[in-house]
């Protein structure tokens, strides 16, 4: 790869979904190369070639779900989740006890744990009233690719380790081969879509929770800030934001107060 071809892929790739590989030239080289040989492209300035005028967008997407990073597991940062689970779920069991309708997203939901874990933490919480409330969780992913892994919702044994035994026993099903899958009832919980986080918002009605971990520390603060002014607006008043331990938020600009580490609330 020669330093013009890696400055047009990693341009590209900002352009697309926001994330800045500037730093990564290993990384672009270790994962694109194996590709280009596969599909026969001699270089990288032939392949981007192609790449910008691939109309259907198929060869974009695999570029794409190639460079970005899918790492996530069940029950990640647990101290998140018992939040979740003993302060917003009451939360929002009270203030919105007349529409019954929670809305929650999430925002980088790679392979599915995340919002799967959600959707457990749910289903636990409300019991038998669940019937009565929507709780669908909308999760989203740039990656096509990943998304359908989600949507079939089979994991192994070691990806469920970290759930109790009682949810392994009551949302997912032993295949003969050995892995888990996700029972109905919990699929039907889930919204998986594909989202760009550089698009505008898609919602209409205003977001009481915002899971958003572990993906902006791959943009620059001012990708970063103007993603974050866009989801504060699009919460309600009270809402609840997580974002990944590792990455900051200035929460006086935003109008956000601090719950813990990491999670804040909208003014």
């Amino acid at each position: 790869m020669t330093d013009t071809e890696f400055i047009k892929v990693q341009q590209f790739v900002k352009g697309k979904i926001g994330v800045d590989l500037s730093q990564k030239r290993s990384l672009i080289e270790g994962r694109l190369e194996p590709h280009l040989a596969r599909k026969g492209f001699h270089d990288f300035t032939e392949y981007m070639n192609y790449i910008k005028n691939d109309i259907s967008g198929t060869e974009v997407e695999e570029m794409l779900s190639i460079l970005t990073t899918h790492h996530t597991y069940f029950w990640r940062e647990p101290v998140h989740f018992e939040l979740y689970r003993n302060e917003v779920l009451p939360y929002l069991k009270r203030t919105e006890a007349i529409s019954k309708d929670l809305r929650i997203w999430s925002a980088a939901a790679s392979t599915g744990e995340e919002p799967y874990t959600l959707a457990m933490l749910n289903l636990d919480f409300f019991g038998f009233e669940h019937e009565m409330w929507d709780t669908k969780i909308l999760a989203t992913d740039v990656s096509t690719k990943v998304l359908e892994f989600a949507q079939r919702g089979i994991y192994s044994e070691e990806q469920v380790d970290a759930l109790p035994g009682q949810w392994k026993r009551l949302y997912f099903q032993k295949n003969g081969d050995g892995r888990y899958e996700a029972k109905s009832s919990l699929k039907n919980e889930v919204l998986f879509r594909q989202f760009n986080l550089m698009n505008p918002l898609p919602f209409r009605k205003p977001l009481h929770v915002v899971f958003i971990r572990n993906v902006m520390i791959y943009f620059e603060e001012e990708t970063k800030r103007r993603l974050l002014e866009r989801i504060v607006n699009a919460m309600v008043p009270g809402g609840y934001l997580f974002v990944g331990t590792t990455e900051s938020v200035d929460r006086d600009a935003l109008g956000l107060d601090y719950v813990i580490p990491s999670v804040y609330r909208k003014k």
